[in-house]
């Protein structure tokens, strides 16, 4: 697993936060645009899946907050012209990029779709996880550990993506193979991703309904027929593995899986 803090020269940690920055700056503009003409980034025939609403009293507070200082600190300023502009032009960039930041959740949410599972944070995270890759799907509430970071190296040797909302994660997908994936924290080889899902039960009844049969090839992929979807509180007989509808019994550890 690579990261962006260690080996990095001086030289490279700055050039890596300026990109950073830039990346961060375009992503809130485009998040803003496709929230204005209700373009969420959604493949086509997948279902979306919110992961911001836990955070949306917080982000709504601080955005409130944020416009009424700026017109606060305009009206006291404004006799001094040449404090009063840069002022005025930070506050309404600090608005903007708060407002870009909730529009990013908002248009970028996760979904199921026939292709497999798209996880997402934000503008920091996109991860395409195929079916084939998928070994189980889990609903599993997980609290963050102190100072736990996004890309946790297992002492099995095997690398796990967390992507909290509010220091939690409601879903574990457990791949069966290694999956190379992009975070701003460098390039790692993941086995297990932890994600936030705002309803995990609905995002289970979605696995259950777009996943397709062992066997199947790539084209099988997508909606079952009504007459092949998972029966609630019956196991299937599935010949590779196992699949519980979300209202199925869960098994003796107390998750639930797909």
């Amino acid at each position: 697993m690579s990261t962006t803090g260690p080996g990095r020269t001086p030289w490279q940690t700055v050039r890596h936060l300026a990109v950073r920055a830039v990346q961060l700056e375009i992503g809130v503009w485009l998040s803003l645009y496709r929230f204005l003409l209700r373009r969420p980034r959604v493949p086509a025939g997948a279902t979306a899946f919110s992961y911001h609403r836990v955070v949306l009293p917080v982000l709504v507070t601080f955005i409130v907050v944020s416009a009424i200082e700026l017109v606060a600190v305009d009206v006291l300023v404004q006799r001094w012209p040449l404090v009063r502009v840069p002022l005025l032009v930070l506050g309404i960039w600090g608005l903007t990029w708060m407002c870009g930041l909730l529009a990013a959740m908002v248009t970028r949410p996760h979904a199921v779709g026939p292709a497999g599972i798209t996880v997402r944070y934000a503008t920091d995270v996109e991860v395409q996880v195929p079916w084939e890759a998928i070994d189980r799907v889990t609903r599993r509430t997980q609290v963050r550990a102190d100072k736990s970071p996004r890309v946790l190296p297992g002492e099995d040797g095997t690398v796990t993506l967390q992507l909290w909302m509010h220091d939690q994660t409601t879903v574990e997908l457990t791949l069966d193979r290694p999956l190379e994936v992009r975070v701003p924290e460098g390039a790692a080889a993941v086995r297990t991703i932890r994600l936030f899902a705002d309803d995990p039960r609905a995002f289970l009844a979605e696995v259950a309904r777009q996943r397709p049969e062992p066997g199947a090839g790539p084209g099988a992929a997508g909606p079952r027929p009504a007459a092949a979807q998972v029966e609630r509180g019956r196991r299937t007989s599935r010949p590779v593995r196992r699949v519980l509808s979300p209202g199925a019994s869960r098994p003796p550890d107390g998750r639930s899986s797909i």
